[in-house]
């Protein structure tokens, strides 16, 4: 139900959408493709003596949706391992299965127990009822997760830390933590295995009835979103030298300071007009998005480019670089988003992609993908790949590694 109703506010938005806004940030293409890699949506314009008009035009990222698909036997996977290595000794009787994971789902947990011998081993028989254990091969590759989870600590706390920085009040509710927690890496109970470790930097307080994760400590040499980063280490980190002829090339990109890395759908041709409006648009600059929202006039152009990096930072703290459109939505108070925020997201088909693959709509920050591929991977998702490969499934190595700093 929450799919259906999130993807039919999604269509209603694409109707109601203008097709241009004098607005630098409200960017859109009135240029069709074929239908089986895009989405028409209608739209109103001035009369074109008889003309059929325009139509507006969501493009497919069809390497995208695939993710999703390509995501669900990892996830399988990788489930019932957790839930094997979550007993007392390290292995599961079939017939709690059902109680771990329900009727339902419980079948596809037996087909892949019965598929992957190499990473599960079914014992018992006779007097001894039927159990799943890892096989002594997963048992050695799944020993190097405790070294990944040490690894990952460094760059969870500084994540988490850099989370509350983004918001108004220096706090988020700890539910919204909690809502995220798989995406951000977080252990399941990092409420005691991890915040009590540094009561210097995060600490659990009640707000109006509510338990809130606050920060202690603000930290500025942190307070550098992943854009800048990568822009530092392509050597752009000044205006000067960019003069005003310098034009936008027409996969969208430019080559300065306020940028953002733009990557447009296949079939997507932006007409002349589109690439003038997004050249002053990247060139325009923006407060960072860890200064307080308050300050800030959401009228103001810069103001909502700011909210565009606000929403390119949080997607750039989780692991694999997307977020459901109902877990951004949950930090809407606390980050002043824009009450329509798959609008916001719809307009800048170059930085964000929607697909309603899997269970929930998912955003994906595009930039962060190469074809199929996540391009910077943290130690967690390296282990990840490295499980899941004992099933025969071949990961390509990514040519990037998150590291702790």
């Amino acid at each position: 139900m929450q799919r259906k109703t999130t993807m039919l506010r999604f269509h209603q938005l694409l109707k109601t959408s203008p097709p241009c806004e004098s607005q630098a940030h409200a960017l859109s293409s009135p240029i069709p493709c074929h239908r089986k890699a895009s989405m028409w949506v209608p739209v109103k314009h001035k009369s074109s003596g008889g003309r059929r008009p325009k139509r507006k035009v969501y493009h497919r990222v069809h390497e995208l949706d695939k993710v999703m698909d390509f995501q669900k036997k990892p996830a399988l996977i990788l489930q019932l391992k957790s839930i094997i290595q979550s007993q007392k000794h390290q292995s599961l009787l079939l017939r709690d299965l059902e109680k771990e994971v329900g009727f339902v789902q419980k079948w596809n947990f037996m087909a892949a127990i019965e598929k992957y011998p190499s990473i599960f081993y079914v014992g018992g028989g006779n007097r001894t009822p039927p159990f799943v254990t890892l096989a002594e091969k997963a048992k050695k590759v799944a020993k190097e997760e405790a070294e990944a989870k040490d690894l990952m600590e460094p760059i969870l706390v500084k994540n988490l830390r850099k989370l509350l920085m983004l918001s108004v009040d220096c706090r988020v509710p700890l539910e919204n933590i909690e809502f995220i927690e798989s995406e951000l890496g977080l252990p399941n109970d990092f409420k005691k295995s991890l915040l009590p470790k540094y009561p210097e930097i995060f600490s659990v307080k009640e707000v109006n009835g509510k338990l809130y994760l606050h920060l202690e400590n603000w930290d500025s040499s942190i307070a550098v979103t992943a854009r800048e980063e990568q822009l530092g280490g392509e050597g752009i980190s000044a205006p000067s030298g960019l003069g005003n002829k310098v034009r936008i090339s027409k996969d969208g990109n430019f080559l300065g300071p306020h940028a953002f890395r733009m990557s447009f759908p296949a079939g997507f041709r932006p007409n002349t007009s589109y690439l003038e409006q997004l050249e002053r648009w990247q060139k325009m600059d923006f407060p960072s998005p860890y200064l307080n929202a308050r300050r800030f006039d959401i009228a103001d152009p810069k103001a909502r480019k700011r909210v565009v990096a606000v929403l390119h930072e949080l997607l750039s703290l989780t692991m694999q670089k997307r977020m459901t459109s109902a877990q951004l939505d949950a930090f809407h108070s606390e980050y002043f988003l824009p009450s329509k925020l798959l609008l916001c997201l719809i307009k800048h088909p170059g930085i964000f992609y929607i697909t309603n693959k899997g269970a929930r709509s998912t955003v994906f920050l595009k930039e962060a993908y190469d074809g199929l591929n996540l391009i910077d991977k943290c130690p967690l998702l390296l282990f990840n790949d490295k499980f899941v490969a004992l099933s025969g499934r071949r990961e390509i190595n990514s040519c990037k590694t998150m590291h702790s700093p």
